[in-house]
């Protein structure tokens, strides 16, 4: 009888917790999901941040088309006065905007990535009264045929 209660009393602690060798194994799994999702999130974010300012890059240049029609060009537009992108104001990225003195019917925007920032050395974006879309991917400062799209 004595034998069946210390069996019995040894059944019901093993049956209430885990061990230490179930628990390290659990760790090691989590440590293993966390190395592939991480990169994968942090790859999401970036195309995110990124098609946040194409989209800002997009609403400035509604804007100053609208400022054109008032104004019949584009000479003594200032950004700020007329948009207000997402990407700048939470420090991700800067748009510039340059207006050629000699050719007042034409502007390019350019988006810089803000250093230190989230997308630092991801490449400037640009886009441009005709339409035109560039992304410097691999950040030498010189827009290759290849990279004449915002396409990844």
């Amino acid at each position: 009888m004595r034998t069946r209660n210390r069996a019995n009393a040894a059944c019901s602690r093993r049956a209430g917790g885990f061990t230490l060798i179930e628990l390290m194994i659990a760790v090691v799994i989590l440590a293993i999901v966390a190395a592939v999702a991480l990169p994968l999130y942090t790859q999401y974010s970036m195309r995110t941040y990124r098609a946040e300012v194409q989209a800002d890059l997009m609403t400035c240049a509604q804007a100053l088309e609208r400022f054109a029609a008032q104004n019949f060009n584009y000479a003594g537009a200032v950004l700020a006065d007329l948009c207000e992108p997402m990407s700048v104001r939470q420090g991700r990225y800067a748009i510039a905007l340059d207006v050629p003195v000699a050719d007042p019917n034409r502007f390019t925007l350019t988006a810089t990535p803000a250093d230190p920032g989230p997308m630092a050395g991801d490449g400037i974006l640009t886009y441009d009264d005709a339409g035109r879309r560039a992304w410097d991917r691999n950040n030498n400062g010189v827009i290759a045929a290849d990279e004449a799209t915002w396409q990844d």
